[in-house]
């Protein structure tokens, strides 16, 4: 049988992903972006899954992009690596960062190139004490190209995000939670339970609301503040029509527990 590339598990309301390639530190194929986007088109179709967990096997989160397949395109051509490798990778790092439902990676370890990317894109992120990252793509002459130059200087500030694009140097967790990228570090053996608390912490809310603050936020970063806060206005028109909002105000009210619909 075929080892799946993104292992699929389901713990109530949470989708626990598993980049599952560990004897190559979960380097990034083109099979492994593919069944991620598969996968989280699923996710996003089925109501009954409110929060995304990203992990990975082994010792790595991920070692970043799979540097032979990636090689093998370069030697096809120019047309055909940016097709397969940069427009594959955008595509998967986008679709994280603007997924409906929350997105928290539980970075376990190696998080390099595309694996810090991934960590770049998603909404939230904690990071094991085991955790290490960097931006080694300029090691092999390149630059990176899963959104690396666009959203770790909007995260770190563009000094320090040229700091560690232009040396390729790699960085503690601790200093990876200074600089933004991640919200929290924890004790490794604590990384799983830290993530299912926060995903919990947000499913008790309105999956709705979740939605509109993920998509105004989203949004918002590539705005003016203008254009931000029309977003803004935009996403709460859309929650007023719901009845999420009036459970919320009326439990609040009422003093009670809200019990959200989800509609």
């Amino acid at each position: 049988m075929t080892q799946q590339t993104v292992l699929f598990e389901r713990r109530g309301k949470v989708a626990l992903l598993t980049l599952n390639r560990p004897e190559k530190l979960n380097a990034l194929n083109y099979a492994t972006n593919d069944r991620l986007l598969h996968l989280m088109n699923e996710i996003e179709a089925d109501d009954g899954i409110g929060a995304v967990i990203l992990t990975g096997a082994g010792r790595a989160f991920s070692a970043g992009g799979d540097i032979h397949e990636f090689a093998q395109s370069v030697r096809e051509g120019v047309d055909v690596a940016v097709r397969e490798f940069v427009r594959r990778g955008q595509a998967m790092t986008s679709r994280l960062e603007a997924f409906p439902k929350p997105v928290i990676a539980a970075v376990n370890g190696i998080a390099y190139g595309g694996g810090c990317e991934i960590t770049e894109s998603v909404h939230l992120a904690i990071a094991s004490e085991r955790a290490v990252f960097a931006k080694p793509e300029i090691n092999i002459g390149i630059v990176p190209t899963f959104g690396g130059t666009q959203r770790l200087p909007r995260l770190a500030g563009r000094k320090r995000a040229l700091e560690y694009l232009l040396t390729g140097d790699s960085f503690t967790p601790e200093r990876a939670r200074e600089i933004g990228i991640v919200n929290s570090v924890v004790a490794h053996e604590d990384l799983m339970d830290a993530a299912f608390d926060l995903a919990a912490r947000i499913l008790r809310h309105s999956p709705l609301a979740s939605a509109r603050i993920l998509t105004a936020v989203t949004r918002g970063l590539n705005a003016t503040i203008g254009e931000g806060l029309q977003i803004e206005s935009e996403q709460f028109a859309r929650m007023a029509a719901t009845s999420d909002i009036h459970e919320g105000l009326d439990a609040w009210i009422g003093r009670r527990p809200p019990g959200y619909a989800g509609s």
